[in-house]
């Protein structure tokens, strides 16, 4: 009897828990509703370039920080590539201490140096420090490196939830902020004294500068190109990169939690047994940037993780200096679990082709979750 009423209060429960998921799914709109994307003024482009100007140095010193046990792909290494191909600045990427960074939800590589390192190096601080989004928002190390740059007058950069980290280490209060739009409600609730502001992808206020998803490094990065070496070095970067344009035009709107989105994850989620682990091998050279979009891609569909291989341990080194560590040691991976070659191709195009061939291997829903969690504005995608 005592187990037949147990075996009875189970399924209760779970009758009970799918009822309440079902009812929050069907709560959730089924698709984002678009809007017109406003121009931004130009004296807002121009206070924003004003803003961004170099605190120091004719030539600046740009740090990207990152903890060695959870720094997000893209927002560390997009950052450090655009900037160096632009060459207006000295860029170093930074871990809190030594050893190998391990980037989410792929790759890991070689900090350049450690922020003590750094300290030693420049004992009046960056100019500019960026901050990625990070698996701990409280890291003390990570935290209160970041407030003593800023205390020696570093405008710091925010990428994507990166705002998080900005504001626990108290830097966001009372200023005007945006973050990737799934953290908005957290950073709410957490930091009330942030003023958010909507479509835009990029925000400065007093030496704080935040952006809203993780492709919108591109854009912050070219109008910081732009600060420091004119708008004829940015326009060369975005031609090298492969975008037309990069103000801070966005529509806020069209990137919010939904059914179809719920729904994907879930399902790619409870379908564990269906899970590919695709090879990127590394090769001298190659275009950091790239490989991150990529990589970040792939390993957000749900159904994928991407790794890196080679036929040694030895790390490789990208195309503007940073050491990519092998994930594998193999000489062989199956061709069919293979992404597609990333050559030289120029970045904003690999996230593009990366996005039609996952909706090729799987669905154009998989594509689209991808595409709104990097927050990127595709043209082909449904707002």
């Amino acid at each position: 009897m005592n187990w037949r009423l147990l075996s009875w209060s189970v399924l209760g429960v779970i009758a009970l828990l799918l009822a309440i998921g079902g009812t929050w799914i069907f709560s959730l709109p089924a698709a984002t509703a678009a809007a017109a994307i406003r121009p931004i003024p130009q004296e807002e482009t121009d206070a924003t370039i004003a803003a961004l100007k170099p605190p120091k140095r004719m030539r600046p010193v740009v740090a990207i920080i990152g903890i060695n046990d959870g720094t997000e792909t893209t927002d560390y290494l997009m950052p450090y590539g655009i900037l160096r191909r632009a060459d207006v600045a000295e860029v170093i990427a930074l871990a809190t201490a030594a050893g190998p960074v391990t980037l989410y939800p792929a790759l890991k590589v070689e900090a350049q140096a450690t922020i003590a390192d750094f300290d030693a190096r420049y004992p009046e601080g960056a100019d500019y420090v960026i901050v990625p989004a990070m698996y701990r928002d409280d890291d003390p190390t990570a935290l209160q490196w970041i407030r003593s740059q800023a205390a020696k007058k570093a405008i710091i950069i925010s990428v994507c939830a990166g705002a998080k980290v900005v504001a626990a280490a108290g830097l966001l209060d009372g200023k005007r902020a945006t973050t990737h739009w799934y953290y908005l409600d957290e950073l709410r609730k957490e930091h009330p004294a942030v003023r958010y502001i909507a479509d835009r992808r990029l925000v400065v206020d007093r030496g704080i500068a935040t952006t809203t998803g993780i492709t919108a490094s591109m854009p912050m990065m070219l109008t910081l190109i732009e600060a420091i070496g004119g708008r004829n070095k940015a326009e060369s970067t975005a031609r090298d990169l492969g975008l037309a344009g990069w103000d801070a035009r966005h529509d806020s709107s069209a990137f919010r939690l939904t059914r179809p989105f719920a729904l994907t994850a879930i399902g790619n989620t409870l379908a564990f047994w269906n899970r590919e682990k695709l090879g990127i091998e590394l090769t001298p050279g190659m275009d950091e940037v790239s490989l991150a979009l990529a990589a970040d891609a792939w390993s957000r569909t749900y159904r994928s993780r991407a790794v890196t291989f080679t036929a040694t341990s030895e790390p490789q080194q990208s195309r503007n200096g940073i050491r990519l560590v092998p994930e594998e040691v193999t000489a062989h991976w199956p061709r069919d679990l293979l992404v597609p070659t990333i050559d030289d191709r120029q970045p904003a195009k690999v996230l593009d082709e990366t996005l039609r061939a996952i909706t090729d291997r799987y669905q154009a829903r998989i594509a689209e979750f991808v595409a709104m969690q990097l927050e990127y504005p595709r043209r082909d995608m449904p707002q």
